[in-house]
């Protein structure tokens, strides 16, 4: 498949019939792997990987990714290139263009994506950022499909910070039409552009300071770390802040019977997660991880052949 974007900054870049198409066609890569299926759409290209911001699961899955279709990875952080020297993003952009075949990029400020993206003759893929989360959420979309059998017409809950995670999640809900409820304590909420975004396209939005309301027979549940990286020295604060939006047996309780729990890791297991939850049978979380692989194989596929 093709998208209808040439960079992935953000969901709100995609087309409906895009994010659906992404996780169709990560499930069959998904399925066709370990009986032998091995396209090749990224033979003798290479996929530069620039990150700002350090990482386990979003590194490996896109160099193993890259290589699976065939591909090479370069990996470069700040040490390794100008960028730590202050050289113009649209310089390392122009230059890079003519170098590989796409830029997957995990930075802070969005605006470092958007200038690439602008220079560059060659997809720009956010592999994360403060304001949003694309990949992940897009893969948290197959994991969902996967064990509930849709995306489409289901209950999700997100509690905790509104963050990128949450601003990604209200991306996809708005141009899917999803019902999506966020629990948020106060001064935590999501940027209100984007909340306003998301229910002028169609999203049933609801934000709530009570998780119990979130979680009222949701059909997934989902949180994240309270203090993301570079926010350390909140955290104590953010601890207090978020009293009581721990996702335990007794806030899952309210959930579906059939409801999932996500989380896309790392966790901080005590804090936003209890470690029963997290091992309980409801928990999908390595399923998750693990589809952040073929994800990213999907969306290179997309973008890059």
């Amino acid at each position: 498949m093709k998208l209808s974007t040439k960079h992935l900054l953000s969901i709100g870049d995609l087309e409906p019939a895009d994010i659906l198409g992404l996780v169709a066609r990560a499930a069959e890569l998904k399925a066709g792997w370990p009986q032998g299926f091995r396209p090749r759409p990224l033979n003798d290209k290479t996929v530069a990987l620039i990150f700002q911001k350090a990482s386990t699961r979003t590194r490996v899955s896109f160099e193993v990714g890259t290589r699976q279709l065939g591909g090479t990875s370069l990996f470069m952080t700040d040490r390794d290139s100008q960028l730590g020297r202050s050289e113009p993003l649209k310089d390392t952009a122009r230059v890079l263009s003519r170098y590989v075949d796409a830029m997957v990029v995990r930075t802070f400020g969005q605006e470092v994506l958007t200038e690439l993206a602008a220079y560059a003759s060659i997809p720009v893929i956010n592999a994360l950022s403060d304001r949003c989360h694309p990949c992940q959420v897009l893969s948290d979309l197959l994991t969902v499909r996967e064990h509930q059998g849709r995306v489409e017409g289901l209950v999700y809950a997100w509690v905790g910070d509104g963050n990128n995670m949450a601003h990604s999640w209200l991306e996809a809900a708005g141009h899917l039409g999803l019902e999506l409820r966020l629990a948020c304590p106060e001064g935590f909420d999501p940027d209100p552009l984007v909340l306003a975004e998301a229910k002028a396209r169609g999203g049933r939005i609801l934000l709530t300071r009570d998780p119990r309301e979130a979680c009222d027979h949701a059909d997934v549940v989902n949180t994240d770390v309270w203090a993301s990286m570079g926010q350390e020295d909140e955290a104590l604060a953010r601890r207090a802040a978020f009293a009581g939006f721990t996702v335990d047996a007794g806030l899952l309780a309210l959930a579906a019977k059939q409801a999932i729990v996500l989380h896309c890791l790392p966790a901080h297991r005590g804090e936003e997660i209890t470690d029963e939850v997290m091992e309980g049978p409801q928990s999908v979380v390595w399923q998750q991880a693990e589809n952040r692989l073929h994800m990213q194989k999907a969306i290179m596929e997309a973008l890059i052949s």
